[in-house]
């Protein structure tokens, strides 16, 4: 009985990583967007005060950045899937 290889390819296992890393990307983004409440203080007296626009251009930020590394990563997982469809010929 021949036996399955106790590792996985590199290139498959390189590619679940990222396919999970874009799947986790959603939830790292919502807990950095749940921060915004935290960075009011509770009371006016705290003197540490965040402006409304200082808030707006943490959120922007964390959106752009998760734009960006979605394309990231998928950038990563194109080429390969390019390299299956040219071997497996047209799919018709």
């Amino acid at each position: 009985m021949p036996q399955s290889p106790l590792f996985l390819q590199r290139r498959s296992y390189r590619r679940r990583r990222i396919m999970d890393g874009l799947r986790m990307l959603p939830f790292l983004c919502a807990v950095l967007w749940l921060v915004v409440p935290a960075m009011w203080p509770n009371s006016a007296e705290a003197g540490a005060s965040t402006t409304l626009s200082s808030a707006l251009g943490y959120l922007f930020t964390v959106w752009v950045l998760a734009i960006t590394a979605s394309f990231a990563l998928w950038r990563r997982l194109r080429p390969e899937d390019e390299a299956v469809q040219a071997t497996d010929g047209p799919s018709a």
